[in-house]
Formats: C-alpha cells, sequence, structure tokens
C-alpha cells in the first residue's frame, strides 16, 4: 500500500488525531538525538540524588544533637521563590515566626533546572507584598555546608531534602511538608525519590493534620503538624449586600488543583445559573477552550484578592492532595467554598461552613448552586466569616515554634 493510500485509510478509520499520533511517532523515531546529548533532568542534583544512600541514616539523625541554647540557628533549604508561589509565601511566613521568637535564619536557594540570581530574588522579595520583610541571610547553594553554628536545618521541596542529608552539619533535621510530593508527577523516578525523602528520619512539621496522619503511618516518620489559618487583616466581609458571582481557582500548570474538573463543573453550573459572572483566578486560562462566559482574572496579587472575594458568593477549590490555603481565606471574606470531598481535605479542616462535594462535575456544581440559591445567604456569610476568626496563623505561628523548640531541645 502507498503512503499516500495508508494516510487515508488512518484518517477515515480512526480520525485526525490518530493520524497526527502516527506521524508524530514517525518522527520522533527519525530524529536521533547525538551521542551523549540527552542529559538526566530532575528537580534534584544529580549528584545528590545519586549520593544519598538513606538506609544508613545520618549521623545528625542516628544521635540528634540537643541544642540548649535560648537563641538557636536555623537553616532553611529551598527552591527560589517566585512572586506567586503560595508554598514559598507560607515558609517565609513561618521563618518571621522564628525570627520573631529570637531565632536566626539563614537561607539557601537550592535549583537544578532553573538558572536564578540571589539578587534578583532579594529584589522580588523587597518589592512584594505576599512575603514578610526578613532579616535572613540569602546565599545559594552550591553544595556548601552550611556550617557548625547552624543548630537546625529545614528541608522543604523533596529536592531539598536531598541538599540537607549530603550536609556534613551534625544540626538536627527537619521536614517543612506542605503538599505529598510524589503526587505531582506520574509514577516513575521523580515520584520515587520524592517518595524516599519520607524515608530520610527527618523530623515533619506538616501543614495540617493530613500530611503527619499519613507520614507517620505509612512511612513512620516521626511528624507533627499545625493547622491551616486565615489573615483577617487580608481577607474579611466589605460587602454585606447579595453577591451574584463566584470564584474559581483555576491553575491549569498545577495538576493537583483539578482544573479540567473544575472546568466540567462550572459548565453544568453555567446552564443552571447564567446569571452569576464566574471569575478563573490563579493563571492566564486565555488559551483554553472554556465552554462559558468568564472572566480571566489572571494570577492576582495578594492584596488585590479581597475585593475580588467581596463579589462572589462561593468559591470552587480543587485540592486533589493537600488542602489548599484558600477556602479558610475564602470563608475569612463571606465566600462559601465548595471543595472536593476526602480525607486529604477533611483531615485539614472540618469547618461547618466548608461545603464538601463528591469529585464529579454535577455533584460539585449542584453544591454550588444550592449555595447561591440559599434565601438566607447574606447571614450565612457572615457567620462563615466569623467561624475563622480564631483560626489566624498567629496562632499556627506559635504552635509551629512550639513544635520546633521542642523538638531541638530534646
Amino acid at each position: 500500500m502507498s503512503s499516500l493510500k495508508r494516510v487515508w485509510q488512518v484518517l477515515r478509520e480512526q480520525g485526525p488525531i490518530a493520524l497526527l499520533a502516527r506521524v508524530a511517532r514517525s518522527l520522533a523515531r527519525s530524529i536521533k538525538p547525538m551521542p551523549n546529548s540527552v542529559p538526566i533532568r530532575l528537580l534534584v542534583k544529580v549528584d545528590d540524588a545519586s549520593e544519598v544512600d538513606w538506609s544508613t541514616p545520618h549521623p545528625a539523625v542516628a544521635t540528634p544533637r540537643v541544642a540548649k541554647e535560648h537563641k538557636l540557628t536555623v537553616a532553611w533549604i529551598m527552591s527560589p521563590p517566585g512572586e506567586s508561589s503560595g508554598g514559598h509565601q507560607n515558609i517565609f511566613r513561618f521563618m518571621s515566626y522564628l525570627e520573631a521568637a529570637g531565632h536566626t535564619v539563614k537561607i539557601y536557594l537550592y535549583s537544578s533546572l532553573h538558572p536564578f540570581t540571589v539578587a534578583i530574588v532579594k529584589d522580588m522579595l523587597a518589592s512584594s507584598p505576599s512575603y514578610p520583610k526578613l532579616r535572613a541571610s540569602i546565599e545559594a547553594h552550591t553544595g556548601q555546608s552550611v556550617g557548625d553554628e547552624v543548630d537546625a536545618i529545614f528541608a522543604t521541596g523533596w529536592e531539598t531534602a536531598y541538599a540537607s542529608f549530603r550536609d556534613p552539619s551534625l544540626a538536627r533535621r527537619f521536614y517543612f511538608v506542605q503538599d505529598f510530593e510524589p503526587f505531582f508527577t506520574p509514577v516513575g523516578s521523580a515520584s520515587v525519590l520524592a517518595e524516599n525523602t519520607y524515608r530520610f528520619g527527618f523530623h515533619g512539621i506538616t501543614a495540617g493534620g493530613y500530611l503527619s496522619h499519613k507520614l507517620s503511618t505509612e512511612y513512620g516518620m516521626q511528624a507533627s503538624h499545625y493547622d491551616f489559618g486565615a489573615d483577617k487583616t487580608l481577607y474579611n466581609i466589605t460587602n454585606t449586600g447579595h453577591r451574584k458571582e463566584i470564584f474559581f481557582y483555576a491553575r491549569p500548570v498545577t495538576e493537583r488543583r483539578g482544573f479540567e474538573l473544575g472546568i466540567l463543573a462550572l459548565a453544568h453550573f453555567a446552564r443552571e445559573r447564567p446569571d452569576y459572572v464566574i471569575n478563573l483566578a490563579g493563571w492566564d486560562v486565555s488559551s483554553y477552550k472554556i465552554p462559558f462566559p468568564y472572566v480571566n482574572l489572571q494570577d492576582l496579587r495578594i492584596d488585590e484578592l479581597n475585593s475580588v472575594y467581596n463579589r462572589c458568593a462561593a468559591g470552587l477549590v480543587i485540592s486533589l492532595t493537600n488542602m489548599s490555603l484558600l477556602p479558610l481565606e475564602l470563608l475569612a471574606s463571606g465566600v462559601i467554598p465548595v471543595v472536593n470531598d476526602g480525607a486529604n481535605n477533611r483531615l485539614v479542616s472540618d469547618n461547618e461552613f466548608i461545603e464538601y462535594a463528591d469529585p464529579s462535575p454535577k455533584a460539585l456544581a449542584r453544591r454550588l448552586v444550592d449555595i447561591v440559591d440559599r434565601e438566607d445567604l447574606v447571614a450565612h456569610s457572615r457567620a462563615a466569616s466569623a467561624s475563622v476568626d480564631g483560626a489566624d496563623w498567629d496562632a499556627a505561628g506559635t504552635r509551629f515554634v512550639e513544635l520546633f523548640e521542642g523538638a531541638v531541645r530534646g
């Protein structure tokens, strides 16, 4: 059969997508890389991943050092922060609580894939309203030891746990865990390398109870947690009237935020309640084919969110790994959040105003409709805001410092 006839047969019998897939496979086979030209690319530096043998405990884990001094020096190893990185903003929040307690913080920026300069990072931190201002030193982590004067080292993202393990310092090892990172990639080398870090013997302090439960029961990791908070100086009710909009945390580049599932749910909602404005925020979604009218708010700064929230009656927040920080922030602004049901979310917050729904498009949409149709929604909104009055970050920060000091001082 001639090539043209084969093309026509595939197009007729299997469709254009199958044809394109065959063409792509044929091109991939025909383009051969030069010998020794394709590097191994991982989030962790290759040497760090290769050299860590966690079957032999690090000396700092085998014989944990007990610090007796009141003021401690704490090193944090993290990837370079970005302007809109909620995970980094949370790390800086808790480092600020350590500084407020009298401790010294040192920051080491670790990256294997993305080039960065410390000066640019410092400029971003200085100008951003999303990051607290710290006294901490900041430098690139290039494989150097954090120094003998350091009493404790915090790993943050899984890749930084390898750098912490390789550090010869006898500083007490901690792991600031904000999510279950093996779920961030398909099953493979990266997911296994991430999962292995929970076997390093570090002391985990986790964001919410789901992670501490999972890491302690499934990996035997020593783990404790702080509860989520909401900053009511940033998030509060300014609109006490009726609201005709809803909010969706739309971040297609972050798989665990369930962008596609949310769009399917909102399509049902839009058909049921076409008079409501649907706001999408978290990413520029203009290149996506979205089957309903929407407002593309893209990536908002932290000081722009409250005004948007106060236009909204309900918010859809899908969290497929650890719970997002958004549900409590939405509540503080009087927005009723709809969250996919599951232990990963319920073990983080049992707030009665969070509306849990099965993770199916129609179930999520139905819950949104139920909220906007409430006759008492204005009063319900005010009660929802009041429900997080005691759940502030200062309480979480106090708990974090207590956990850290209790562990490092034996």
